[in-house]
């Protein structure tokens, strides 16, 4: 009985110094970790998702309204500034314009008549005066009565009286003239809004309408863009965006090229941003442009805010309690394992943080967090490739 008591005591005491050796392996033996390394030149980028669009974009049309009778332009054809795209029916029109031509005929010739009636209102008064004269001269003398004399001044008043009515005539006329010629400018402005113009260089994105449509004033015919102005609307989150300046480098990723990067820089940031998905608006204007685009396809872009000489970062995925600037991070110091806290400064594109305050001299930060990471342990840095 002793023999089987002391048997099972010597196998409890042989588990025992077992787990207790496997409890030292495991737990106690120098915990390997990954550090990270100085990296230099490190771009920081951020990144965008949009639609190419483009800067002037017009959908144009008629001013007035009539039957489409002709089309001079299709979908994907370049036009030039001031070409003629289409016309309208423009027969009624071009009638009202020769109605105002004859009225503006008509008007100066008023203007003639009007004239030759001050030169004859102005002879008339020329010979009354001349009679009044002779019988005012007369009446002195006796030689005529004075209801003659009196008659004699009131004929060269009524003289001078229709004259000043000629004279006015004459700058009615003359008004009338300028109204007549206003309205034949008016209808000749009518008649070319039958005329559809290019009113820059551009490519017809899209034609609306086919010939013989009855187009009503301000209804759409073509859709027309500038291909200079083409670029690239990037939405990018706030927490992102307030590094982003006028001027910076950028490149756009397109969905159906999706091998080749183009090269642009940063244009315009939109003053105010979407309320819902808080995103900021970043327009890219391209260096390199592709052959042909696609206003409305999708976009990657990545702008570079900036370049860190020589940074040591970390990865987001190894910080414990991460604010967005300060947060813990595991550090190897004289071969012990410690928790830090450090202030961070930039973020790359791939979740790496930049390191900033926080570290003793010496103190080497782990970048992969594993189980058995505790503060005092023993650790043994592995090698690894550099970022």
């Amino acid at each position: 009985m002793r023999k089987r008591v002391l048997r099972y005591l010597l196998a409890l005491l042989g588990t025992g110094v077992a787990g207790a050796l496997v409890f030292l392996f495991i737990f106690m033996r120098p915990l390997p970790v990954e550090v990270a390394h100085p990296a230099e030149n490190v771009p920081i980028q951020v990144f965008g998702l949009g639609t190419v669009e483009a800067r002037i974009l017009s959908k144009i049309g008629f001013e007035v309204s009539a039957a489409l009778v002709e089309l001079h332009a299709d979908h994907g054809e370049r036009v030039k500034e001031g070409d003629i795209l289409a016309r309208l029916h423009s027969a009624e029109q071009e009638a009202r314009l020769d109605k105002a031509g004859a009225g503006e005929v008509n008007a100066e010739a008023a203007v003639k008549m009007a004239e030759a009636a001050v030169g004859k209102a102005r002879a008339v008064l020329a010979q009354k005066k001349q009679v009044n004269r002779r019988k005012q001269a007369l009446i002195a003398k006796q030689t005529v009565s004075v209801e003659a004399a009196e008659e004699a001044q009131l004929e060269e008043d009524v003289a001078a009286a229709e004259l000043a009515v000629a004279v006015s005539d004459v700058e009615v006329a003359k008004a009338t003239v300028e109204d007549a010629k206003a309205q034949y400018e008016y209808e000749k402005v009518l008649l070319d809004h039958h005329t559809l113009r290019a009113p820059y260089d551009a490519i017809v994105v899209q034609r609306h309408k086919e010939l013989g449509s009855v187009l009503t004033a301000g209804e759409p015919l073509f859709t027309l863009v500038a291909p200079e102005t083409v670029w690239a609307l990037a939405y990018v989150d706030e927490a992102r965006a307030g590094d982003i300046r006028v001027g910076e480098p950028a490149e756009v990723r397109l969905r159906s090229l999706p091998r080749q990067m183009f090269e642009g820089h940063v244009i315009r940031v939109g003053i105010e941003s979407d309320r819902v998905s808080e995103e900021r608006r970043v327009y890219i204007a391209c260096d390199r442009c592709p052959e042909s685009f696609h206003l409305g396809e999708q976009a990657e872009v990545f702008i570079t805010t900036g370049v860190l000489d020589k940074a040591l970062l970390v990865p987001e995925t190894a910080v414990e309690h991460f604010n967005g600037t300060e947060g813990m991070v595991w550090t190897v110091e004289d071969g012990e394992l410690k928790r830090r806290k450090v202030a961070f400064g930039q973020r790359t594109l791939d979740s790496r943080l930049e390191i900033t305050d926080g570290l003793p001299e010496g103190a080497r930060v782990v970048s992969a967090l594993r189980p058995g990471l505790r503060e005092g342990r023993a650790a043994k840095v592995l090698e690894e490739t550099l970022p």
